[in-house]
């Protein structure tokens, strides 16, 4: 006797239809012998090494759907990723994106979300070859998975930080919950013409916030550090956030300004400060023995900081 399978309900606006409109928009990439529509794609890559990362979005984690645009969501669920391969100081090549939608969101919803994502990817030169979209009465869950290539440089490491190095940051920090969070733009090209005009010891993109991510690079490297207070950069949004917490602890803190911290000899960091052809980064720190790190303070003195910044709890 047959099975009594359940007749699937034709309709032009489920997943197939919803596949088949982002792949008639999917860019293609060099190498690429089969993109989106078979069970997987197929890229021959090239000789230089390759770097994966992936990340995971979630509603009222990440992002709130009800204070932003599906557009936004997407551009930023592109944009983490590609600010991880500027953190390797690489060059972004595709990307698969996995996608759990809420049915009550809707059609145009799904196709404004890809189109925040294809938007970023098409300006940094990636192509969307894949991944998975799928429904349900959950909330919102974006997974990108992204494939980049490093330089004949190679790719920058977190873990290469040395006695008397300066570290610099290409941006300022702080209060990146007023938007910034969303429509940051990723550092490759910054990270690709640094990588080009130094020799980066080492590097990392500022997530979880300054004072976090400076312990991870810190630990990796099996060094310490001396921040500088007056060279910080805070960013306006950090002097209008209505709270008790100074703009300093903010732009330590916050996270998600996604601006790239890096170490380069004194050397290299003087090159830096002197050319005009670069957008300047500012000298925050040095690179010390002792473990863990200071900041000076206006005043002079050193005072020890925790690490802070956002942590996933359970």
């Amino acid at each position: 006797m047959p099975l009594n399978f359940t007749r699937p309900v034709v309709s032009d606006r489920n997943e197939l239809a919803l596949i088949d409109w982002i792949r008639q928009r999917a860019a293609s990439a060099p190498n690429l012998q089969l993109g989106i529509g078979d069970d997987c794609a197929v890229w021959q890559p090239r000789g230089s090494p390759l770097l994966f990362t992936t990340d995971v979005l979630m509603e009222d984690v990440d992002f709130r759907v009800d204070e932003t645009t599906a557009q936004l969501i997407g551009r930023k669920a592109m944009a983490v990723n590609l600010s991880d391969i500027a953190a390797m100081a690489g060059r972004p090549l595709v990307a698969l994106v996995g996608v759990a939608l809420p049915k009550s969101r809707g059609f145009e919803f799904a196709k404004q979300l890809h189109e925040g994502m294809q938007l970023l990817a098409d300006e940094f030169g990636v192509a969307i070859i894949g991944g998975d979209t799928n429904t349900w009465d959950g909330p919102l869950v974006i997974s990108v998975t992204l494939i980049g290539e490093a330089t004949e440089r190679g790719p920058v490491r977190r873990s290469g930080a040395k006695l008397g190095d300066w570290l610099f940051v290409t941006g300022p920090l702080g209060g990146s919950i007023f938007g910034h969070h969303l429509t940051f733009t990723p550092r490759v090209r910054e990270a690709l013409d640094l990588h080009r005009l130094v020799d980066l010891h080492a590097m990392i993109d500022l997530s979880d916030g300054l004072a976090a991510d400076l312990h991870h690079l810190l630990d990796e490297s099996s060094v310490g550090a001396t921040l500088f207070e007056e060279t910080i950069p805070i960013s306006d949004a950090a002097h209008q956030l209505p709270d008790s917490r100074s703009p300093l602890d903010h732009a330590l803190s916050d996270g998600e300004d996604f601006e790239l911290l890096f170490a380069v000899s004194a050397d290299d960091g003087r090159n830096l400060i002197s050319r005009t052809d670069v957008t300047s980064p500012r000298h925050i720190g040095e690179i010390e023995l002792q473990p863990g790190f200071r900041i000076r303070t206006r005043d002079g003195s050193l005072r020890e900081l925790p690490r802070g910044g956002w942590e996933h709890s359970f």
